[in-house]
């Protein structure tokens, strides 16, 4: 069997600044490019963990809570809340900073699901995630339950 990972050794910080090409009409950031940097963020936490190439191969619950404007910067935190036998929840938080005022909001907050690849590009065998804090089990139990709701809709679109 494979020895179980902490969250802590695949937990990922990364910060962007948001440029005028990164922004619409109105000075904010385009959904999509925090879209993007959620699902880098995400797959570098899904390598870490399972120290093999990751795909993404669902991503639920993306939900824009507050607008980013030019020149803001974008911290994302992401962390690996429940891994099966060859896939995985990654949790990524997204806070933007308005550097005027250094008030932080946050923004958005998504859980993806990545698959981890071998060398053959099939899915390969993942450790499971050790949590450790009050906080990390609290994520991997309601992990298993997103994942459960996951499967069953799998179950029930492949019926029709």
């Amino acid at each position: 069997m494979i020895q179980p990972r902490p969250v802590s050794e695949s937990a990922v910080t990364m910060t962007e600044l948001v440029l005028p090409q990164h922004t619409n009409s109105f000075g904010s950031i385009f959904g999509g490019v925090v879209m993007s940097w959620i699902d880098i963020c995400g797959a570098i936490a899904a390598q870490r963990h399972s120290r093999k190439a990751c795909v993404t191969a669902s991503v639920d619950a993306l939900q824009f809570v507050a607008p980013v404007f030019n020149g803001w910067t974008v911290n994302l935190k992401a962390s690996v809340n429940y891994a099966g036998r060859t896939s995985m929840e990654v949790g990524v938080r997204v806070d933007a900073e308005n550097p005027m005022t250094g008030e932080m909001f946050h923004t958005a907050s998504a859980y993806l699901t990545f698959v981890a690849l071998g060398s053959d590009k099939k899915p390969a065998i993942i450790p499971p995630v050790l949590p450790q804090t009050p906080e990390e089990i609290r994520r991997h139990k309601d992990a298993q339950t997103r994942r459960q709701a996951r499967l069953d809709l799998r179950a029930r679109t492949q019926k029709a």
